[in-house]
């Protein structure tokens, strides 16, 4: 009974709304971190706090305590207030109701649109894509960073700046959309996606080039092989290839228009047509057919020389001839006498060369020659050449010694007698300074040194006539035979040496 009497002289609940006060602002935005304070006049009396959006409670607390949105939404706009259970005297509680305060929560920006340059790029071009939104005004201050996506996979990440310039590829062909998040990434929304569509251009206008230029390649150099097309975007797969054999060289996949083959060490056998090939999965390409030719340098060049045996005689004359069979003409020849350059002669078609001598005795040495036809030189081995005195032309038979006999003269490989018509002291003296024998002594006849000449050896030499001081009985003046046979032959007598 007496516990009615004093819940009937306290009143009933919530009578005395300015007990319990709610302090809530009236507007936020999105992100924002928004505190509800319910507190009492007396807090150390409050037992329980309760919390309500809406007519629905939100929260409860055993003593006095503030409620936080901490990331507020515009999902939390709503009415809000407080209730609390008291204590009175003894066990006696009452409940207070603070009154109810509107919260506001407005979106920040809205979400964002994707703005793209165009969504059926050609491949390699520049697209230009652009996220855009809006702050208020009261807001532009606040930072915003940008993403960018395509088909589930980050592109740009967190950019101060919403608008990218991309160069696409036709495989990066999908769904792009973008997301607008501030700093602290309490707010983050995304735009509708747009599906980009990226077109590959076939490639067309093959070409195949070679460096050097023209197709001229040198044995033993590098020779490039160019292929390359006037257009064509994405991965290009180019190739080279031999018509005479078939043979495929290899190949290399790259985005370029241009791509090159290395043939480091050019041999004769590379010579021929080449052509190569260029596909980027549209539609493969082939260039026309560019022919190799694989000129050969100088090397090797042979010397050889018209003498037999490399021996020849003062007086004669010697053909000096140097040739290098693989080498490409024109070629110039040089010619050496021990490393002293003799002369020089072209061969505009190829093949060898030859330059001549007239021996004397300060031509006894080594030889050698060079071959050089721009490409190469070479020099060949050196050759020995021995240059001697000539044998005489005039000997004496079937003497005592070799300074006595029937006089005999050699022309053109064969041995013929010499008329007596004339023939002296003078004439004698002549044939033994050619024989290096002593002085003159006798003209005895030729039919003192038997046997006689046979018939069939000639008579070259009707009457000489001589003064007695030449070399050799070839320089005097002669008459030649006219009516001499072998019963007429002259001898000599000189003294011995």
């Amino acid at each position: 009974m007496l516990r009615w009497l004093l819940l009937l002289a306290l009143g009933p609940v919530g009578v005395r709304p300015d007990w319990l006060s709610i302090d809530l602002q009236s507007h936020a935005y999105e992100g924002d971190r928004v505190v509800v304070r319910c507190s009492g006049k007396d807090n150390g009396k409050i037992k329980k706090l309760m919390y309500y959006k809406d007519g629905s409670r939100i929260a409860t607390y055993s003593s006095a305590s503030s409620y936080t949105i901490s990331n507020a939404r515009p999902s939390d706009s709503g009415s809000y207030y407080c209730k609390s259970d008291k204590s009175l005297l003894y066990f006696f509680e009452e409940t207070e109701e603070s009154r109810s305060q509107w919260l506001t929560v407005q979106e920040l920006f809205p979400a964002p649109s994707l703005t793209v340059s165009s969504l059926q790029p050609v491949e390699e071009t520049s697209v230009t894509l652009s996220c855009d939104t809006q702050l208020p005004s009261d807001r532009s201050w606040t930072p915003l960073r940008y993403s960018l996506f395509r088909d589930g996979h980050t592109l740009k990440s967190q950019s101060s700046s919403g608008f990218w310039t991309l160069a696409l590829r036709k495989e990066d062909s999908g769904n792009y959309w973008c997301e607008a998040t501030t700093a602290s990434r309490s707010v983050s929304k995304r735009s509708r996606q747009s599906y980009i569509q990226v077109h590959r251009i076939p490639v067309s206008g093959a070409l195949l080039e070679t460096q050097p230029q023209g197709g001229q390649a040198v044995e033993g150099k590098e020779l490039v092989l160019i292929c390359s097309v006037a257009e064509g975007t994405g991965e290009t797969t180019f190739s080279w290839h031999r018509v005479d054999t078939g043979e495929s060289l290899g190949s290399k996949s790259q985005r370029s228009w241009r791509s090159e083959l290395e043939i480091p060490d050019v041999r004769e056998s590379h010579a021929g047509g080449y052509y190569c090939t260029a596909d980027n999965t549209q539609s493969p390409i082939q260039s026309e057919v560019v022919n190799i030719t694989v000129k050969i340098p100088a090397s090797h060049p042979v010397l050889t020389l018209s003498a037999p045996e490399a021996h020849a005689f003062i007086g004669d004359t010697v053909e000096l001839h140097c040739e290098d069979k693989r080498a490409h003409p024109p070629v110039l020849y040089s010619f050496y006498h021990n490393n002293v350059s003799l002369g020089n002669v072209s061969a505009p078609a190829g093949g060898r060369a030859s330059f001549s001598l007239s021996l004397t005795r300060g031509h006894v040495g080594n030889y050698s020659c060079e071959a050089n036809n721009g490409l190469g030189a070479g020099r060949s081995e050196e050759v020995a050449l021995n240059v001697t005195e000539p044998p005489p032309k005039t000997r004496l038979v079937n003497g005592a010694h070799r300074c006595e006999g029937r006089v005999e003269v050699e022309r053109d490989g064969r041995w013929g007698t010499v008329c007596d018509d004339g023939w002296g002291l003078k004439e004698v003296a002549v044939v033994c300074r050619e024989l290096g024998c002593g002085a003159a002594k006798h003209t005895p006849a030729g039919l003192l040194y038997p046997p006689l000449a046979e018939e069939a050896q000639p008579v070259f030499i009707q009457v000489a006539l001589c003064n007695g001081t030449e070399g050799a009985l070839a320089e005097c003046e002669q008459i030649e035979t006219f009516d001499c046979g072998h019963d007429e032959d002259a001898g000599a007598v000189c003294e011995g040496v």
